[in-house]
Order: structure tokens, then sequence, then C-alpha cells
């Protein structure tokens, strides 16, 4: 007889029983756990062995009473914190965001998601983008109740609408299945062990190595720690054990819903050959994932399938290939032919002097010669008090002056124009531009939306489906700092040979030496505005893995690249990326 297919509904009323032997499970658990350690601790200061405490009439009655009494009420917590503070815990440290409806390639995340949900018949489902290059996704269950799915930008930069799709219709498939909550709820359960033994690690990393000599040993925090490692490691071999075989169910499942198990083989494979590590990630998450997070570096032998929480690639390839009648070598090479594919079909991006030499038109404005001398500045009227033989230091303009370190509402400034000393919190002016910048509001409205090179309006623009602003004179770019990533992530377009040799050359320059400063202590002194809030920029490398030196505002979190400067951090990447 045929099954009747559940609903939505019917899902959660299981997933509550499912629960509650759950709970059975974490109660026995803590049950043995917490014998062992007062055991443990008994032996530790001398009342078991020689005192014949053990045989004593009554003891062992009144010990496991004790015990199940406080491994119920530390289960009962253990497992409210994990059902209601763990999802939210597992986002927060994969830096999860809601998607931008104003960037294309959340929207159609968005959209495919849509589709799959009424496909497989779910009220609700939450939408997050991870902001990593691997390409993965996960779903989780809320503290609510509500289903999440969350996909890297790697994912959204690297697959087809049929592999987005079948990505989507994978982690659908472990929510209407029931996977979703209890792998969820398993993987909350052990990152409060995962949370206890950084904080012990932590503790004993600040902790001198005379310490333990002075406190009379260091046999307890040590049994402390073997047993935060050792729940740890018990949950993380439970979480193996019920997630291995639910990938392979949910991935037929998925073709239930997509009808395309090849465009699930592929997106299966590129999690595999282009991973890594997700955010903040613990390997006490892993069995949410599509595909392993670390699976580059498992290796594919005995013990590394025992402790893989997922099936090995071939396996979930063999399956799915199988349902279309196409051997798994079919699917390997039908990722590579599009990888070719898509480098061709990459338009080809100039350099700053190629576009000067051949194709300077076609950024420019119609009124950018009306517009290129900019607003007057300000007048510079304002001067700081400072110790020493220099009583005052400046004219600053208001902009300039919030901008000087260490400037405070309580300093001492004065005004040239009106002849007045006073505190600067009594002046009106600096009031009105302290509560701008507190507001993240521009400091100077008439600089608003210039080009801190050149003084000419920026236009607004899209970069690989981001929305920037660009100088159409020195080409340089305003960027939102969370956005970056998701630029770096996609490859809509190449590079010239021009550009080639600029990474080249600042590779063999800065990146050998990364102390250089040059381009920094001259920005230092320059008064470079932010062209979104006023506020002085400050020179930064991008990070600290590639030091590619750009103008950040650390009021409103604004990147300014001057021309071709994220072109170079993104073939920098790309080439790292590709080793």
């Amino acid at each position: 007889m045929p099954t009747r297919t559940r609903d939505f509904y019917e899902i959660q009323e299981r997933q509550r029983r499912r629960s509650l032997l759950l709970f059975a499970v974490v109660l026995a658990f803590h049950f043995v756990a917490l014998g062992l350690i007062g055991l443990a601790l008994l032996a530790t200061f001398g009342l078991v062995f020689g005192t014949g405490l053990l045989a004593a009439p009554g003891f062992w009655p009144r010990f496991l009473l004790i015990d199940l009494a406080v491994a119920s009420v530390v289960a009962f917590f253990h497992f409210q914190d994990a059902r209601h503070n763990g999802p939210r815990v597992i986002l927060r440290r994969l830096q999860a965001a809601t998607p931008d409806v104003s960037d294309r390639y959340h929207a159609q995340f968005l959209h495919t998601l849509d589709e799959i949900r009424i496909a497989a018949g779910l009220p609700r489902v939450n939408a997050y983008v991870l902001p990593s290059f691997a390409v993965n996704s996960l779903a989780v269950i809320e503290a609510d109740g509500t289903p999440a799915v969350a996909v890297t930008e790697g994912l959204l930069a690297e697959g087809t609408r049929d592999e987005l799709q079948a990505v989507a219709a994978h982690e659908l498939a472990h929510i209407a299945r029931g996977d979703a909550f209890y792998l969820t709820l398993v993987c909350s359960l052990a990152n409060l062990f995962e949370r206890f033994k950084e904080a012990l690690g932590a503790a004993a990393d600040d902790e001198t190595p005379d310490c333990g000599s002075r406190r009379g040993g260091g046999f307890p925090p040590v049994l402390f720690y073997f047993a935060v490692a050792l729940s740890a490691l018990v949950m993380r071999l439970l979480s193996t054990l019920v997630s291995r075989e639910r990938e392979l169910l949910a991935d037929a499942a998925a073709v239930e819903l997509c009808r395309s198990p090849e465009a699930l083989g592929r997106a299966v494979y590129k999690a595999h050959v282009k991973n890594s590590f997700v955010g903040d990630f613990s390997l006490s998450y892993a069995p949410l994932f599509i595909v392993r997070p670390d699976a580059r570096d498992t290796s594919d032998n005995l013990m590394g399938r025992i402790f893989s929480s997922h099936p090995p690639l071939m396996t979930r390839l063999g399956a799915l290939s199988g349902m279309v009648r196409k051997r798994p070598r079919a699917i390997i090479e039908a990722v590579w032919e599009e990888e070719r594919d898509r480098e061709a079909a990459r338009g080809v991006l100039l350099s700053y002097e190629e576009l000067r030499r051949e194709q300077l038109e076609l950024f420019a404005g119609p009124d950018e010669s009306a517009g290129a001398s900019g607003p007057p500045d300000e007048d510079r009227v304002w001067m700081l008090a400072k110790p020493g033989d220099t009583p005052w230091e400046g004219p600053y303009t208001v902009a300039e002056l919030l901008c000087r370190p260490r400037f405070s509402a309580i300093m001492k400034v004065r005004n040239t124009q009106e002849g007045v000393e006073a505190r600067a919190r009594e002046f009106p002016q600096i009031r009105i531009a302290l509560h701008n910048l507190a507001r993240k509001k521009p400091l100077a409205p008439g600089r608003r939306n210039l080009c801190p090179r050149c003084h000419v309006p920026l236009a607004e623009t899209f970069y690989e489906g981001v929305g920037i602003r660009r100088c159409g004179r020195c080409l340089g770019l305003l960027v939102d700092a969370a956005t970056v990533d998701r630029i770096i992530a996609r490859r809509e377009v190449g590079f010239s040979e021009a550009l080639r040799m600029k990474a080249r050359r600042f590779r063999e320059t800065a990146i050998r030496n990364p102390l250089r400063r040059q381009k920094i202590e001259s920005a230092l002194a320059a008064d470079v505005p932010c062209p979104n809030c006023g506020y002085r920029m400050t020179a930064r490398p991008y990070n600290y893995q590639y030091f590619v030196p750009v103008d950040k505002c650390l009021s409103c979190g604004k990147i300014w690249f001057d021309a071709d400067e994220l072109e170079v951090l993104q073939l920098l990447i790309e080439e790292r990326a590709s080793k």
C-alpha cells in the first residue's frame, strides 16, 4: 500500500515526539557522565579508597538518586538552551544575513527557494546568505519552529539556476522529512560542549605555568577538560551516525521536487572541489551542510568514512547518475565543460591606462565638465588647542576637525573668523556635525557623493550584480564593505593582460613586503573624505590575507578603491584559489 505524504504540521508533531526520545538520550548521557565525574571527585579528595565509603549501606541508592536529580536538571537546561538558542548561535557564528533583494543573485535565490517551497508544500521558509567563497548550503529549524535555508555566496556565484534549484530542493527535503529539526537539535546540543571546551582552553592559555603548582595541582581542571572533550566527541559521533544515510535519502527526495538528478550531482561535485571552511566553523555543524565543509581535507580511507558525517562523493554521484542512466564521470565532465564555457564567456576588463587611451568617452558624463570643479571648499576657520610650544594646530574645516586623532567634544577650539575660544561642544556647528556623525549622516552635505580624488559627482552603476558608485574621471569605485565579498566571489568578468601584469607587480613588491607603507603614509597626510558621510577615510589593507591598501570609512562602512585596485584584489584571490 502506498504511504500518504505527511503535511508540514504532521511533520512538526513527529519532530516533537522525536525530541522526547532525544531528551531521554541526553538525560542518560548526563546521568552517566555526571556519575563518573562525581566518583572521580570523591576519589580526588580521598573519600573513596581506604574509607569504605563505597561499601557503606545506603550509599549507592543516595548517590544514584542525587545523580539522577542533578542530571535531570542539567539535561533540561541543556535541552532548552539547544532548542531555543542553538539555531541562533549557529547562524550568528556563520555570519548569516538576510538576502539583499536589490542584488540579482540574492533575488534569484529567493525566487528559486519560493518555487521549491511551494512544490514541497511548506508554508514558510526563511532565507539566509553566508559570506563565504565556499560552495555549500544548510538547513536549520529556528527557535520559533520556522525552517530556514542558508546558502553561501560561493554557491550563488558558481551555481547555475537548475543547480540552485536542486540545492534548495535538497535542503527543503531535509526540512520536509524532519531531518533538519533533528540535526539542528543534535548540533545545538554539541555546540554547548564546544563552548565549554573553548572556555576551558582560553582559561588554560591565560594561566601561567606555575599557577597550577600554587593551586595544589592541575588534576581537577584536566578532569573537567577531559569530560567536556569526551562529551563533545560523543555528541559529534551521534550527529555523524544520524546524518550519513539521511543525505542519500534527501538526495532522492530532492529529485522528486526538482526533477533534475544531474543538476544536483553537479552541485554536490562543485561543493566538494570548491570547498573550504565556512565562517566561524565548528566540526559540530558539519552534519547540517549539504557537503562536509572540510571535505577536501578528509581522506577517503576507512577511518575517514567512519568519522565522516556524509557519504562518500562517488556514492552520492553514483546514485544520482544512475537515475539518468549515466556514469558519475559524465557528471564530472559536465562540470568542467561548463567551467570552460563560463571562462570563455567572461567579458574582459581593461586597465585604467587602456581605458583612458581607448574608451574614456564611454565613462564621461554629459555634465562632467560643469561639475569638475565641485562645490567650493568650506572655510578653514577652526583651530585646535594642543599642549607644547605650538598652542594651536590648524586651520581645519569642521569635517577635518572631527577627524583629528583623539578629538573630543571637551577639547578647546578657536574660531578664527569670530575670534571665539571655547570647548568644542559649545559651538553649534560642531554639535550639529557630531550629531550627524553619530547618526551616520553626512558631515558636509555639499561634499556628499563626490569623488574624494577629483571632486566630481559619482555615478551609480552595477558591478557583477552589486550596486556601486563610480567616478567617471579617475574610475575610482565606492563600494559597501559588506558587498565586496560578493563581487570577489562572482566571475562575470575577466581581466586584460595589463591588469594581470599589475597584479603580478603588486604581488612581487607589496605582498613580499607587507610592511611597505608608501601609499598609506601619503593617504594619511591627505584629506580623503568619505563620499557617503564626509568622515575622513583611513588607509588600511583590505584584510590580513591580501594587503591591498584601500581607503576605508570607519563611520559608514564604505570602501574607496582607486582605479584598478578592486580588479587587482580579484585577480590575487582568484589566482590563489586556483592553486
